[in-house]
């Protein structure tokens, strides 16, 4: 059982004090950021008095310290008696028993809890691990060149860029596999999890119980290390072991017969400086004691050296079932949910995961570290927040600063020279430069002259500042350690998700820092507006817009000018405004608009309907629909049945049709339609009658008098049914009018800042017939061309 208070070390203690001093905190802050009334336990906690649990470790995780590290833990030493029996006891199986069993809540200590980022408390390993996968091949060692990457992305689906055809092994196989494993990842894949995790199952004598588990955080033996003068890990060994009864002989024993199991996690959390003799003494011990099992993890960009007899591995991303898994534990044992509730929010953000508008969402959450970014947002509000720049924006705040901030990591001295602005600045850049030209992938050498270019026009402070420290392949190297950055195959590249390559083109348009150039890149965004793998940065420019009007506006007469020549297609649009005039219904009338429009397309285009349109208008068509409105719906149904079911099959036909016109209750408003309906009911042949008759009523053309006379009734009664015989080109132009619309009003409500006089002034206006004033005049907006609403 956990004790119930804490103290520092004396090591420990020194650990705390630096870091108290670097944040340059007085004590009194310590306690206000800890929770805590007054700073009695913070003055105990620095003079090496025992103080609560809950508060010491709070108090370390402010300090971005690991508390295993500054507590003073039981050493366990043995009776004096026992020493004695052990020291004379030279059975191997014993002597790896005994140890497992005094080192037991060490590692405990150790393994057993984790931090979250943003979550207060921390967290029970084995409530939150998720079995995790390993590629079968290193993304960044493959052979392929940019067509073949390109080749995967068809019709501009979402990927997940960095894992195409790629077989996945589970992590645990892997390890039992090979005895020297070098376990590579992105940012927050994971991999710490994963060491803890296999450190925890040993320890518990699930997994390699013959073994004696050594777990040691690279980061802190580095700085040990630094201060002490003392490198060697073997000596690090034999201290460890020493204080739980262990002599130097029985030490050598045991590595002597490979009976440890030596876990080394964050190489790319160690110092540079301190790196090359760290990975030299790396390579000692595991050369000299090679029948030992090693596992070390590093980020994938910073690792350069190859170990010898270590096989590299990378993390896979999570795939939806363990993105599931996740996110069950997450809201039952992370947000202190009973089990109940969890499990239905649980679901519930699964439900909504998977909706198309969270695409980009889901995307990111093949990340764990964004993983629980997500479920931390959803977890406030049951829901993710309609301005989903926000959530993007903070989810690239964790990659470039917070992620290490929390853990006190300093990274190398090029990330450190570029502020996180000029990162951001940077990324957006390239993401603009390579979206524009549809560029997914870039190869070494393209993605170093963008950052060569930007390099070269920093202000002239700065230049000289980094001219000496930068260059190209050192920044490059600093933004994959980040991970926004990815290493696709051999020397090919793109961003890590495409949700960033999106955001950040938006950003690029957006932080223009004159109004004459926003305006001319508003301009050029707009032209890419029939271009679907655009629409995400339209929604995104929109939503960080500080005044969206402007946009919106370019939007509108863009999307307008697609039907404003066509006669045809305006005589429809008048057509449809006089129908959406003549019904009841509570709706506004460009929801009635879009909701006939539906109608029209699905006969027209052969398409299922789809009246998303008119839900994103006005949600209230989705509940019990208005009388006119169902009436049409069940009557566009039947006609298409009768025009669409195969004559193979008349006694279903017959029946289908029997069922497809609406009931009498529903027409109890609309006599002459009741009556009209009536009697197209009774001209349809009855179902008893034998199949020969029935299928002779289809095949003499007697389904289609049918259907004619129904669309006679649909036309006199309900001014729907009209056959508008559009061309395959103006099938193809009402198909962009309608999913151009969808995107103006899903921008619109993508909490973008816009007054509500132009946000009505918008809605009020979608899929009107628009009437071109005599001559041509350049607007506000840059469009030749004024439209007036009929």
């Amino acid at each position: 059982m956990a004790r119930r208070s804490l103290k520092a070390s004396i090591l420990g203690i020194q650990k705390a004090k630096r870091a108290f001093q670097v944040r340059e905190w007085t004590q009194e802050y310590l306690a206000s950021e800890v929770g805590l009334e007054t700073r009695q336990p913070i003055w105990k906690f620095f003079t090496g008095k025992p103080i609560e649990r809950q508060n010491f470790m709070e108090i370390c995780f402010q300090l971005g310290l690991d508390w295993q590290e500054i507590a003073e833990l039981p050493t366990q030493n043995l009776p004096t008696q026992n020493k004695q029996d052990w020291n004379n006891c030279w059975d191997i199986n014993t002597l790896v028993q005994v140890l497992r069993s005094r080192r037991s809540d060490k590692i405990q200590a150790q393994c057993a809890t984790m931090r979250l980022l943003d979550v207060a408390q921390p967290i029970e390993l084995e409530d939150i691990y998720v079995d995790v996968n390993i590629l079968n091949n290193m993304t960044c060692q493959r052979w392929l060149d940019i067509f073949e990457l390109q080749d995967f992305v068809q019709e501009f689906d979402r990927f997940g860029l960095g894992e195409v055809c790629q077989e996945r092994v589970s992590a645990m196989q892997v390890v039992a596999t090979y005895p020297k494993l070098m376990v590579l990842g992105k940012p927050g894949s994971g991999k710490t999890t994963f060491l803890q995790h296999i450190a925890q199952q040993c320890n518990q004598g699930n997994f390699l119980s013959d073994r004696v588990p050594i777990f040691i955080r690279l980061k802190n033996f580095a700085e040990d290390a630094t201060e002490t003068g003392d490198f060697s890990f073997l000596n690090y060994i034999s201290q460890e072991l020493a204080d739980f009864g262990t002599c130097d002989q029985q030490i050598q024993t045991l590595l002597a017969h490979g009976r440890m199991l030596i876990l080394l996690d964050g190489l790319d959390e160690v110092p540079e400086d301190d790196r090359a003799e760290i990975i030299k003494k790396i390579c000692k011990l595991s050369e000299e004691y090679y029948k030992n099992q090693f596992i070390i993890t590093c980020r994938i960009a910073t690792y350069e050296y190859q170990f010898e007899g270590f096989t590299d591995v990378e993390i896979a991303d999570f795939d939806l079932p363990q993105i599931e898994a996740f996110v069950q534990k997450w809201f039952v044992n992370v947000s202190r949910n009973d089990r109940e509730n969890g499990k239905a929010k649980a679901c519930q953000f699964m439900q909504k995961l998977q909706l198309s508008e969270n695409q980009q969402i889901r995307e990111l959450a093949v990340t764990p570290l964004l993983l629980n970014l997500a479920c931390c947002v959803f977890q406030a509000r049951s829901d993710f927040p309609a301005r989903r720049v926000e959530l993007y924006k903070q989810a690239l705040n964790i990659l470039l600063n917070r992620w290490d901030e929390a853990r006190n990591i300093k990274r190398d001295r090029t990330g450190s020279y570029l502020s996180l602005p000029h990162k951001l600045k940077l990324l957006s850049q390239i993401a603009a430069i390579t979206f524009k030209q549809e560029r997914y992938f870039f190869t070494k050498s393209n993605v170093r002259q963008y950052i060569a270019d930007y390099l070269r026009n920093l202000p002239t402070s700065l230049a000289e500042l980094e001219g000496l420290q930068l260059s190209s392949q050192a920044v490059l190297k600093s933004l994959e350690a980040h991970g926004l950055l990815v290493e696709r195959a051999r020397g090919i590249y793109s961003f890590s998700h495409l949700t960033f390559a999106e955001y950040l083109t938006a950003r690029n348009i957006v932080t223009s820092p004159e109004p004459e150039i926003l305006q001319e890149k508003l301009l050029s965004l707009v032209n890419h507006l029939n271009e679907p793998r655009w629409h995400k940065v339209f929604l995104l420019t929109a939503g960080m817009l500080n005044d969206a009007t402007d946009l919106l506006q370019l939007m509108k007469q863009h999307i307008d000018a697609l039907v404003a020549f066509d006669k045809q297609l305006q005589e429809f649009l008048i057509w449809l405004n006089q129908k959406s005039l003549s019904v009841k219904a509570p709706y506004k009338k460009a929801a009635i608009r879009a909701f006939y429009l539906s109608l029209v397309r699905t006969e027209d285009l052969t398409l299922t309907y789809d009246l998303a349109l008119s839900l994103a208008i006005d949600p209230r068509v989705a509940d019990n629909l208005a009388s006119d409105l169902a009436i049409d719906l069940v009557l566009s149904r039947a006609l298409s049945l009768s025009l669409t079911l195969p004559c193979d099959s008349p006694l279903e036909r017959v029946f289908a049709l029997n069922f497809a016109l609406p009931d009498e209750q529903t027409l109890v408003s609309n006599p002459e339609l009741k009556r009209s309906l009536q009697q197209l009911k009774e001209q349809l042949p009855y179902r008893d009658q034998d199949r020969e008759r029935l299928k002779e009523w289809c095949n003499t053309n007697g389904c289609l008098s049918w259907a004619k006379k129904l669309r006679f009734v649909m036309l006199s009664c309900c001014n729907i049914g009209h056959q508008w015989q559009f061309s395959e080109q103006q099938k193809k132009v009402l198909k962009q009018y309608y999913a151009l619309n969808q995107l103006l009003v899903d921008c619109l409500k993508s909490g973008c800042e816009v007054t509500p006089l132009v946000r009505e002034q918008i809605l009020e206006t979608l899929l009107l017939p628009v009437t071109r004033t005599s001559g041509y005049v350049l607007g506000n907006y840059g469009r030749a061309g004024v439209y007036h609403y009929g």
